[in-house]
């Protein structure tokens, strides 16, 4: 499998600048998320599928970062065990996903 050199470089940088710890650890948490992504991505399929689910659809925090806020009231149309490896433990924790049609566009 080919990873994205420069995608991981600059996730290593990022996590360098939030946390407080060594270059080194940081570089080393960078590659387990890129390694992490293709299981994740495998995760979220299985889980869309066995919903039933065809539309698109993403976790809240992916919304937002794409201007858009989920309703108020809306339920996750499905749920998805990921692998969080930029903390470095390989903490799991579940991710809710919510369709195009539970958001609308962020006022500004």
């Amino acid at each position: 499998m080919k990873y994205d050199l420069s995608a991981i470089m600059s996730r290593a940088w990022a996590i360098f600048r939030k946390a407080a710890i060594s270059f080194a650890e940081a570089l080393h948490r960078a590659w387990q998320t890129a390694k992490a992504r293709p299981v994740n991505d495998a995760a979220v399929e299985a889980a869309k599928a066995a919903a039933g689910v065809t539309e698109e659809c993403r976790t809240w925090a992916d919304w937002h970062r794409s201007g858009y806020e989920v309703i108020h009231g809306s339920k996750a149309l499905f749920q998805a065990v990921l692998i969080w490896a930029s903390k470095g433990d390989d903490a799991r924790y579940m991710a809710s996903f919510f369709s195009a049609s539970q958001v609308h566009p962020i006022e500004a």
